[in-house]
């Protein structure tokens, strides 16, 4: 309440001041390096580059590089991280101030923000899209919890080095005098993986540096964290997957950030993983569709792992049974070296491999071998396994459906153009190519002449149920699906599994059949014959060496290349084949390619504004497009590898444009798709 002798000029001047001393006046700018250069969370590749703000006076503790921080942008409060703080800033307009540091935690390590960027532009992709595979949701709560680890990290428990006596010592020596090799280690039949890994991961960890070991899945991750813990102790490694949950992972996620551990394990969400120190990269079975990352910008956890090593002159070791194509080029590229046993070695270690219907005895003593699903001799060496140990039944599981084979051979029927798989979209209708989508009408069979085709479909009988009947009273179990088995003793079993979800026997198993072996090659994919041999040979190591009676039968046309590399045991061989056989046809990975997948006309512009993007020498072809649904339509295009980073450089460029531009229909590109074909 007022009297009636205040003027208005005073009750103004009154409430002025009274506003005035309610307004906090916002803190000063930091006089110590007051900019921050900020990578926004922002999905949009013309926007893809760092954005410079200034760091208020009481944020300036906190804001430093790594952390995450709210800013305004485009009239909106989003995330990011701060990468780095500087003197002054280079852009001429006004800047803003960081709104708010949503935790001091530096969780965005220098190195790793140096390998977000190179897998963006690598895979054509945007650094956001990157740091959020890299860099877990945050869980305050998490951040909060007194760090539960030793530092420094406890050395190795043991330092033997047993698994890796059949090979020659230089990788491991290398690494121990902490210099960075980068090897393709085929491993011999049999071998115990999971301890190889912990064993290089403790001589890594014994020069004082750190290490990253990926496994395909959990069950194979299990496995390699029970092999840690004997070489490096309970305190010696720490795990991260995906599988952990949110709130686990993150809590994984500090411990390695943080330094509890030098080693870290994990699955393909480990790729990223802030190891100080990094030493030593390692990834087990690297065909395996698991690696592929489902999310944008789709890395493959291979090439992340090899980027690091690159980047952070690290060694690397790519292991499995069988080498994938991919792996070969890097050996013939000279990036990587070989690292395989001697042949002697590899012949005793390994079991005695068949193919059904492979002899004129075999023929004569049932004439249906080569076309049976279950022939004479299949079920022979299953009776005589059983007599002494588990015998496991591999059988392609429903997902594998082929599209055209031949009517006679059952050779898959691909296109003379372009070498893709051939189908039919409805019907009786003509076969076209699933690639470049050419009508197939002239089509010829280059295995036996014949131009019929079929759709080959697996039959509704069901594999446990018929051994069930032909061996009454014994054990069958299954292994696949939702119902995946990790171990079973070593009893008199049969074990059906699909590929990929074979149990290990304790033992080994006596004796394995590899079913439908046809079916797994006529996949409409291109990779059909590498996946096929992968899967193949990760099931036979599983067996007893051919001196404790181990036997392998494949059903199949014994003919067929993918399955004498199996009886010959030359994973490198086949895989030094297929290089050849795809440079031939320009295909990955001696060709650049990248699949563009939406809708017609925003294909269509896309590939218009990437033409010219490209110098001629670049030499771009584009595959297609073929209809994948009613409103969806995918291309292909492909360059020589020596062009790819223009390739996807240009692509990106292109993609910014059309959003630029605000051209309607969004567009997926994903630089070498996993699956082709």
């Amino acid at each position: 309440m007022t009297s009636n002798g205040d003027s208005p000029e005073q009750l103004t001047l009154l409430r002025d001041t009274v506003r005035k001393s309610r307004t906090k006046e916002p803190a000063g700018i930091t006089e110590t390096l007051p900019v921050a250069r900020i990578a926004v969370d922002v999905s949009l590749p013309h926007l893809d580059r760092p954005f410079d703000y200034l760091v208020p006076e009481d944020l300036a503790e906190a804001a430093q590089p790594g952390a995450r921080v709210k800013v305004r942008f485009a009239g909106k409060d989003l995330d990011g991280f701060v990468l780095e703080r500087l003197e002054s800033s280079d852009h001429e307009g006004k800047l803003v101030r960081i709104r708010k540091v949503v935790s001091p935690e530096q969780v965005l390590t220098p190195e790793i923000a140096d390998l977000c960027r190179a897998v963006a532009d690598r895979y054509a992709g945007v650094f956001a899209d990157v740091t959020r595979l890299a860099v877990p949701p945050r869980h305050a709560k998490v951040e909060g919890e007194p760090l539960r680890c030793n530092q420094p990290a406890p050395p190795p428990v043991s330092t033997s080095r047993s698994e890796w006596s059949p090979y020659p010592a230089g990788f491991l020596d290398a690494i121990a005098r902490s210099e960075s090799p980068r090897a393709i280690w085929t491993a011999i039949p049999g071998a115990d993986w999971p301890l190889a890994f912990a064993q290089a991961a403790a001589v890594c960890a014994a020069s004082g540096r750190g290490a990253l070991l990926l496994a395909p899945d959990a069950r194979d991750l299990e496995r390699l964290a029970a092999a840690c813990t004997a070489v490096l102790g309970e305190a010696g490694f720490v795990t991260l997957s995906a599988d952990l949950g949110p709130t686990a992972r993150y809590r994984a996620f500090l411990a390695a950030l943080r330094g509890c551990a030098r080693v870290v394990i994990g699955t393909r969400a480990a790729a990223f993983a802030p190891v100080a120190d990094l030493g030593l990269v390692a990834l087990w079975d690297d065909g395996d569709d698991s690696y592929a990352e489902p999310r944008a910008p789709y890395p493959h956890a291979r090439e992340v792992l090899l980027l690091r090593a690159f980047r952070q002159k690290c060694a690397a070791l790519v292991g499995g049974f069988a080498r994938s194509v991919d792996s070969a080029a890097l050996i013939e590229s000279g990036f990587a070296h070989e690292l395989i046993a001697d042949r002697s070695v590899i012949r005793a270690a390994a079991p005695a491999v068949h193919i059904a219907g492979e002899s004129d005895t075999d023929l004569a003593r049932d004439p249906a071998a080569r076309a049976a699903r279950l022939p004479h001799r299949a079920f022979e060496i299953a009776r005589e396994g059983l007599r002494s140990g588990p015998v496991l039944v591999q059988v392609p599981r429903a997902g594998y459906l082929p599209s055209l084979v031949c009517q006679t051979c059952r050779a898959p029927s691909r296109c003379s153009t372009c070498g893709g798989t051939l189908r039919r979209t409805g019907g009786s209708g003509p076969a076209s190519c699933s690639i470049c989508g050419r009508p197939a009408a002239d089509h010829r069979c280059p295995e036996c002449g014949d131009t019929r085709m079929r759709a080959a479909v697996v039959g509704a009988r069901r594999t446990a149920e018929e051994l069930g009947r032909a061996f009454p009273g014994l054990v069958v179990r299954t292994s696949g699906g939702d119902n995946v088995l990790d171990v079973v003793p070593d009893k008199p079993a049969l074990i059906v599994s699909t590929p990929g979800a074979e149990p290990v026997a304790e033992g080994g198993y006596s004796a394995a059949l590899l079913l439908d072996t046809w079916l797994m090659l006529a996949r409409p994919d291109l990779r059909a014959p590498e996946e096929a041999v992968r899967r193949w040979f990760n099931a036979a190591a599983l067996v007893r060496p051919a001196r404790d009676g181990g036997t392998v039968i494949l059903v199949g046309e014994p003919s067929a290349l993918p399955l004498q590399t199996v009886v010959r045991w030359s994973p490198e061989g086949f895989a030094a084949r297929e290089i050849e056989e795809r440079r031939a046809a320009r295909l990955a990975p001696a060709a650049k390619l990248a699949e563009l997948t939406g809708p017609a006309d925003a294909v269509a512009d896309l590939i218009t504004r990437l033409r010219p993007l490209l110098p001629a020498a670049a030499g771009l072809e584009v595959l297609g497009p073929v209809d994948v649904d009613d409103e969806t339509v995918r291309a292909v295009v492909r360059t020589p590898r020596a062009a790819g980073t223009a390739l996807a450089r240009s692509l990106k460029e292109a993609q910014s444009a059309r959003m630029t531009k605000k051209n309607p229909g969004s567009v997926r590109i994903q630089v070498d798709p996993p699956s082709f074909g």
